[in-house]
């Protein structure tokens, strides 16, 4: 027994020897940034038993790390997943950042509700980086970056290899483009990072030359082609790619947060030649995008720090990216200098020159910056390129800024992680004050964007077509060069909520007249009325300037201005018009009568509740009664006419959502019976309704769910079950896999208003419950349909 013990702790010695050594290489390819080789050796390290909880924690975080930078999104969220689960309380605080990674990679993988949770988690853990609110808000609707969607066609090109292709930019009459594709070279380098081939400058000499294959518009529905084999591999259905199922409508929006990329049918074979852009240029490490002067005879480009046949490192030993520049003389690109903007010590690359080759923007993690990389402006004068000015935080962020480029009239695109956007990086628009000083950012959403890497946009003036790259083809693996086309208006409309009340009491106004003229579109006026909560819902065009005039009988009108100029998604939407009460004519006032009556009902009105205290506020004067039912559930009180009342029933046992009386008329037959809830009660409320296929929150259904938010800050001990149904297209299981996710959907909106989580539970019930005969096989309209596709309130709890 002792020789065994003896074995046994020398095998244990030898064991936790070897883990030692894996991991230590695994940490020395990780700070090598060879994250290819690290992964395989983390993997293997973990495998341990006898590694120790920080040893484990360290390993785990550079291996999620690892994946992420591979841009292997659903192993990096594995891994960053049982990393977090695996403690029980916050992570320690020199791994905080693990949150704010996770966040990007469920954002990434389209799981926005989940996203929402855990940026909202790594604000708690850093306040003072402000990507963890901005990414939460846009996550509760991020249906805002979609609402464009239709102005856009996105087409994949054929000019586009197997390897990376991106960052295209125009060059006489045709596009000059950074790829990895593999050339007949004697030897071989790749790139220690992935190892995927150095980076090349190609040329495509014409555009005309380039064939696209349309993508389907959102909602539409293709048939599935084989994908091409890569070296990582995504879990079947997290990709952009996977077919939609007769349950989608062609509504603009998405479904967990991917279906705006259902672009299948590419061509993966590259049919338009295109050739080395200069043998002179291209070396044997990385070059990367660039930019020409106007008339065409000089370029700035990236290139590693090598030139000359000198291969330089900073003091840490890394070989950092430098901006060069070249003229073309007798049809050759020669006299390659560096620019005085570089150093050994930190990168600079991704130019971009405005339209008069005075001002040069480029990227850049020197010091000094907001966040990773930011985008810096530099100025040419005298001959020099002056010290570079940082772009300021209108742009610029904590996350990281790249690939610039400037329009013909001076305004400027970039992409960011840093700030709000649909996952990894996102095209933005900055139409600027002054060269270095942005008005404001504004993400250009889908399909231009998606929830993968979306950067190096060229345009016209007008964005009426132009060149983007984006790796969402192949689920992240590499990057392609798209085609993008506008059909539609060049900004989103912009949504506004207008609320009509009266000045004195702030009682809404039922039925109030609101007149909208648009300022910049004469002739373009309208009219509409106010819901029975007092407020109008519009989508208002962008840039433009309006005047509302809001009128109602009995008040005098109301003019405001309002103006969607400076306007973004992030701002309130919603303009408050207060209308003053018009004084009767003396021997007209108002006549009070007691003739007011109504009924106290439970069990959705079918049983009458004796003995419950009815309150009645009158809204326009102020003055409160109170009253009690009799044993039919009678109740009477004194109304004026033309006054406004709310109703209310204090009980031990049951809930309400109460009545408004808005305008109180005897001549009507007005409804003033109460509906109580109980335990076991479904809430009788409009229904929660969705586009087809889709989990989205639509606004129809926030504006349902908003007075479930209100019940429940009503009643703080009720707690409900979420029930949603789908209707019977699809198979039985999609239906119910469907109708869980929006049960969720609906539950994290009312989270993110606010109310506990034990208070809400969800539940799908696919398609077992429908409300009519729209059974598998009939002959339905789509409005028949839609009854099905709802979410019901059912109280568990009361007290």
């Amino acid at each position: 027994m002792k020789y065994f013990t003896i074995q046994l702790i020398l095998l244990l010695l030898v064991y936790r020897g070897w883990a030692q050594s894996t991991m230590e290489l695994a940490d020395r390819e990780y700070n090598s940034l060879a994250y290819l080789k690290a992964v395989t050796l983390y993997e293997e390290a973990l495998k341990n038993p006898s590694l120790n909880k920080g040893e484990i924690l360290s390993a785990q975080a550079k291996l999620a790390y690892s994946y992420r930078q591979l841009k292997d999104m659903p192993n990096s969220e594995r891994v960053f997943r049982q990393l977090i689960s695996d403690f029980e309380q916050d992570l320690p605080a020199e791994y905080v950042n693990c949150y704010l990674y996770f966040a990007q990679v469920l954002a990434s993988n389209g799981k926005y509700g989940e996203a929402q949770e855990t940026y909202e988690k790594y604000n708690t853990l850093n306040a003072e980086d402000r990507r963890g609110s901005k990414f939460s808000k846009l996550y509760s609707n991020v249906a805002l970056l979609t609402k464009n969607a239709g102005s856009y066609k996105v087409e994949h090109l054929n000019m586009n290899s197997s390897a990376a292709d991106f960052s295209p930019t125009y060059y006489k009459d045709g596009l000059v483009f950074v790829s990895g594709r593999d050339e007949a070279l004697a030897i071989k380098r790749v790139f220690n990072w992935d190892e995927t081939s150095f980076l090349d400058l190609y040329y495509l000499p014409n555009l005309k030359k380039i064939k696209g294959q349309a993508t389907a518009s959102l909602g539409g529905s293709i048939d599935p082609v084989p994908r091409i084999k890569r070296r990582w591999k995504s879990v079947l259905g997290m990709d952009a790619y996977t077919a939609l199922t007769p349950n989608d409508s062609r509504t603009v929006g998405f479904f967990a947060g991917v279906a705006y990329n259902t672009n299948l049918g590419y061509e993966e074979r590259p049919l338009t030649e295109s050739q080395r852009f200069s043998k002179t240029l291209n070396t044997k490490y990385h070059e990367g995008s660039a930019t020409f002067t106007a008339d065409g005879n000089r370029i700035i480009f990236t290139r590693n720090n090598y030139n000359n046949n000198k291969y330089k490192t900073s003091q840490e030993g890394i070989n950092k990216l430098k901006l060069y520049t070249a003229e073309l003389v007798n049809g050759v690109w020669t006299n390659v200098e560096e620019l005085p903007l570089n150093s050994d010590e930190y990168s600079s690359g991704h130019p971009a020159l405005n339209p008069d080759n005075t001002l040069l923007y480029f990227a850049s993690d020197r010091p000094g910056g907001l966040g990773g990389t930011d985008i810096y402006v530099s100025r040419f004068e005298n001959g020099v390129w002056t010290e570079p000015l940082n772009a300021g935080p209108e742009i610029n962020t904590k996350g990281n800024e790249m690939f610039p480029f400037v329009d013909p009239v001076g305004n400027l695109y970039f992409s960011s992680d840093g700030h709000a956007g649909m996952g990894d990086l996102d095209i933005f628009y900055a139409p600027m004050e002054s060269y270095c000083k942005a008005k404001k950012s504004i993400n250009l959403g889908a399909p231009i964007n998606s929830n993968r890497d979306d950067f190096g946009l060229i345009t016209d003036a007008e964005r009426t077509t132009g060149y983007f790259s984006s790796n969402r083809k192949a689920g992240g693996i590499d990057d392609d060069i798209y085609r993008f086309s506008r059909q539609g208006p060049l900004y989103a409309c912009r949504d506004l909520t207008v609320a009509v009340f009266d000045e004195a009491t702030g009682e809404p106004l039922v039925n109030a007249l609101v007149e909208i003229e648009n300022k910049s579109n004469p002739g373009g006026e309208r009219q509409v009325k106010t819901d029975s909560t007092g407020n109008v819902l519009l989508c208002l065009t962008a840039e433009n300037q309006f005047t509302f005039v809001a009128s109602r009988e009995g008040y005098q009108n109301s003019t405001l201005g309002f103006s969607t100029e400076a306007f973004d998604d992030e701002r309130p939407t919603s303009l408050e018009i207060p209308l003053k009460r018009t004084v009767a004519p003396r021997g007209q006032e108002p006549t009070v009568i007691n003739n007011a009556t109504g009924r106290v009902l439970a069990r959705q009105g079918t049983r009458p509740l004796p003995g419950v205290v009815v309150t009645i506020k009158d809204a326009t004067d102020g003055t409160i009664q109170n009253t009690t039912t009799d044993a039919s559930g009678n109740y009477g009180f004194t109304a004026v006419p033309g006054h406004n009342y709310t109703l209310d029933v204090k009980s031990n046992e049951y809930g309400t959502f109460g009545k408004q009386v808005i305008g109180y008329n005897p001549a009507t037959n007005l409804d003033l019976d109460i509906q109580m809830f109980e335990k076991g009660d479904v809430v009788k409320i409009d229904n929660i309704y969705y586009d087809l296929d889709k989990a989205t929150i639509r606004p129809d259904a926030a504006f349902e769910l908003n007075k479930v938010v209100e019940i429940l800050e009503k009643y703080p001990m009720m707690r409900i079950e979420l029930g949603s149904h789908t209707d019977s297209r699809a198979t039985a299981r999609y239906n119910r896999i469907l109708s869980n996710d929006r049960a969720k959907a609906a539950r994290e909106y009312l989270m993110s208003k606010g109310i506990s989580a034990d208070r809400i539970t969800s539940k799908g019930f696919g398609e077992s419950r429908l409300v009519n005969n729209c059974g598998d096989g009939s002959d339905c309209t789509e409005e028949e349909h839609q009854k099905n596709r709802r979410t019901e309130i059912r109280v568990l709890n009361f007290q």
